[in-house]
């Protein structure tokens, strides 16, 4: 839902750009970690209150996975150290955290610190940031003494349209279906890993982050019920126990993963480089089992994928798989979808 009253929020004076809008002011790029810093989130705080919201929803929240773009170094945790009583897992999507504790999640998006998300009450508030310190601020309320007190802390607010960085579901993903990882799904799961098709799930609970668990017929429940709210699923065969079969399968270059269970009966996956196939190599070699994956898109593709619903059933996670050839077959099974 595009909210009425979009605006972007800055340290940068308009004044300060030149006819083809570069900056040629004096303003840093990134956080002051003081004072300027501090009037972003008091300008937050002032466009709340305004709108009247006091809780605000995780969306989308990702963290780097293989490369950090941020200008600044990323830190332990994400910047996420603190925040949640559940500690890390509590950054899922669709967490409901205090006005106070989104305003720390702004200030580590402000910082770089690594994580990132959309803050959002629904049909009346969102927030996140952009680059360079760009803060995108949306409202159901036209917010003039939020507006006002963003001057007085020497910000400058601009009226948008839409915020760059709002969410849009692309036109593919309209036109196919998300699999929800209902009862359906897990039933489909169990007949797979009997079958010996299916022996791995792949969880990615953060957009850049994922957990890897071995499945068999007496663990497939338990798996479910640790997984995290709202998490992208994908199935795939078990993992190999020729091992040195595994390792002559690594290409002379290009980005693979490579997925190994250890002694202890643990999964542990990896990105690597040909720079970091000798690392990757040494830790697979006395794996239990394990498998090599592309890291390129569509080149290696699980079984089936699904999203996990919340309690109620409804799928209101905004992220999607990539539709699988059984996602599909999946859908045609009940011409409604």
């Amino acid at each position: 839902m595009q909210l009425p009253y979009v605006y972007c929020v800055t340290k940068y004076d308009p004044a300060d750009f030149d006819a083809r809008g570069h900056y040629t002011g004096s303003a840093d790029t990134i956080s002051d970690h003081g004072e300027i810093e501090a009037s972003y989130l008091q300008a937050v705080a002032a466009f709340a209150r305004d709108t009247g919201v006091d809780h605000l929803a995780v969306r989308e929240p990702q963290v780097p996975s293989f490369v950090h773009f941020g200008l600044e170094p990323p830190v332990d945790g994400f910047g996420l150290h603190g925040l949640f009583r559940a500690g890390p897992v509590g950054f899922h999507d669709g967490a409901e955290v205090p006005l106070e504790i989104g305003l720390q999640l702004v200030r580590a998006m402000l910082r770089d610190n690594g994580a990132w998300c959309r803050l959002e009450a629904e049909g009346t508030f969102a927030v996140h940031v952009g680059w360079d310190q760009y803060l995108y601020i949306s409202s159901s309320r036209p917010c003039e003494a939020a507006l006002a007190r963003t001057r007085e802390l020497g910000l400058f607010p601009e009226r948008l349209d839409a915020s760059p960085y709002a969410f849009e579901a692309e036109e593919e993903e309209q036109q196919v279906t998300q699999r929800p990882g209902d009862d359906d799904f897990w039933a489909d799961l169990h007949r797979a890993v009997a079958n010996g098709s299916a022996g791995t799930l792949e969880e990615t609970y953060l957009e850049g982050a994922s957990r890897w668990h071995r499945l068999t017929r007496d663990t497939i429940d338990r798996v479910r019920v640790g997984l995290a709210p709202r998490a992208r699923l994908a199935v795939w065969p078990p993992l190999s126990s020729d091992i040195d079969a595994v390792l002559e399968a690594l290409p002379a270059e290009g980005l693979v993963e490579g997925v190994w269970q250890d002694n202890d009966g643990r999964i542990h996956s990896a990105i690597a480089d040909e720079t970091t196939f000798s690392e990757l190599t040494a830790r697979m070699r006395s794996a239990r089992a394990a498998a090599l994956l592309s890291a390129y898109a569509g080149e290696s593709v699980p079984l089936f994928t699904a999203v996990m619903p919340d309690n109620d059933g409804v799928v209101r996670a905004r992220w999607r798989t990539e539709p699988t050839p059984s996602d599909r077959n999946w859908a045609l099974r009940d011409p409604k979808r």
